[in-house]
């Protein structure tokens, strides 16, 4: 049954700019959380990665497992609304993602093709957990347009980190984390849609939150596209007037 509202470079080029002191208290805030998020994590999970070492799992299948976890738990539970269970599943295969690089650390073994793989599979596990969500509002959530809203959080997370990625690969700093990136999209959909999930245990109200979260996280991922679009666009036309110097001085 449809639930209501319904029915997660060159140094050459670069020169220092002052940042906004509200931004800046932001991103020091936010590098502090991940300093020890990662290391409260990584002192519980790195016994168990030592573990898997022990029995001669590789990093490389960890990050293929979690993937797949993570995407089942998505495509087989979102899709019949059975949020608080699909966010269980997600949310336990997520942590492979850490598991995987604490192996490598341990093993002595990262490489680039390992960080590849890990990031290639993260765009992978986040488009099966948008498109699981858009499936049910396709469907037994009937709701078009949130299914159309889920569709932009999938599309807009994938557009934000290829902006990074292609500006890097074109030689072009692309320093701005953005207003939301994937750790925040995750969150805010995840914890949605577990909370929301317990409507069918008879928690009431709690299924609006999905919807306002959805609407949230797109909203944020095209504040974070245009913010790096920006800052990419800033660096290509300094790059190209050192360039003209350049040039001019021969």
């Amino acid at each position: 049954m449809g639930q209501p509202g319904g029915s997660i470079h060159s140094a050459a080029c670069r020169r220092a700019r002052p940042q906004a002191e509200t931004g800046e208290i932001g991103a020091v805030r936010k590098a502090m959380l991940n300093k020890y998020a990662r290391a409260f994590f990584t002192r519980v999970l790195t016994p168990f990665a030592a573990f898997l070492i022990r029995l001669g799992v590789s990093p490389d299948a960890v990050t293929l497992i979690g993937t797949a976890g993570s995407v089942a738990g998505a495509l087989v539970f979102f899709p019949r609304g059975e949020f608080f269970w699909g966010t269980i599943t997600i949310t336990l295969f997520i942590f492979s993602d850490l598991v995987d690089g604490n192996m490598a650390r341990q093993l002595g073994r990262t490489s680039k093709w390992g960080a590849f793989l890990d990031s290639t599979l993260d765009r992978v596990a986040d488009a099966a957990i948008f498109g699981g969500l858009a499936m049910w509002y396709a469907g037994l959530g009937d709701n078009n347009l949130l299914c159309a809203v889920a569709i932009f959080c999938l599309a807009s997370g994938l557009v934000v980190s290829y902006t990074k990625a292609r500006a890097e690969s074109q030689g072009l700093p692309c320093d701005v984390s953005g207003l939301v990136e994937r750790a925040e999209r995750l969150v805010i959909s995840l914890v949605a849609a577990g909370v929301a999930g317990l409507h069918t245990f008879g928690v009431p109200y709690v299924e609006w939150l999905l919807p306002f979260a959805l609407w949230v996280v797109a909203a944020g991922s095209l504040v974070t596209v245009f913010q790096r679009m920006l800052t990419v666009r800033r660096e290509a036309f300094e790059a190209d007037r050192v360039a003209a110097g350049s040039q001019g001085g021969v």
